[in-house]
């Protein structure tokens, strides 16, 4: 097992915990989180663990106001700027599931350049930033379960639609946080991605 470090940073005053792996990797991957979970969640998958030993720096972190961190007075679009400029993350892969969509999606639609590539999991909010969106080239998985009654399919197609580097993934039989019920699915499919975007 490799060792996942529980970590903690000052953010406009508040104290945000996040999760770190194999700090001394080049490539890295920022892990969000959905309303009901926080960066244990994919410790606890065994993602943060599959991910390092498959030679990724890895960072979760617990979203202001969930898991570990307090609140921030930052808003949401501008969070994850000001924590990859406080953990010097270079160009990560930024994973988002549901709830975080609110912090990844204006990232992406403003700050598509400060990144390598984004894995949109069936995250809200893409109706509001969908003109944003358009043509940005940025690498995009986006990844749904086919049974997710929370952000539909279509808002998956909406979304590759838009961005011209984007492909979908559909895992069958998985509902709204499909890493949960098709985990292995989910990884494989992250796993692969990841080596199109840095091999």
């Amino acid at each position: 097992m490799t060792q996942i470090n529980d970590r903690t940073i000052k953010i406009q005053g508040a104290k945000i915990h996040y999760k770190e792996v194999l700090e001394t990797a080049p490539k890295t991957i920022l892990f969000l989180h959905g309303g009901n979970f926080s960066s244990q969640t994919w410790q606890d998958l065994g993602t943060l663990d599959l991910m390092a030993t498959s030679g990724y720096h890895v960072v979760a972190v617990d979203l202001p106001g969930y898991g570990e961190s307090e609140m921030c007075s930052l808003p949401r679009h501008k969070f994850l700027l000001e924590l990859m400029a406080a953990l010097d993350l270079k160009s990560p892969v930024v994973i988002s599931p549901s709830m975080s969509g609110g912090f990844s999606l204006p990232l992406v639609a403003q700050n598509f350049y400060k990144l390598s590539g984004f894995v949109a999991v069936a995250p809200v909010a893409i109706g509001q930033f969908i003109q944003q969106l358009q043509g940005i080239p940025l690498p995009t998985l986006a990844i749904w379960g086919s049974n997710d009654s929370i952000v539909p399919v279509s808002q998956a197609d909406l979304l590759i639609k838009a961005m011209p580097n984007a492909r979908k993934m559909i895992l069958e039989n998985a509902g709204h946080a499909c890493y949960m019920r098709a985990t292995e699915d989910f990884h494989e499919n992250l796993l692969h991605f990841l080596e199109t975007i840095f091999n």
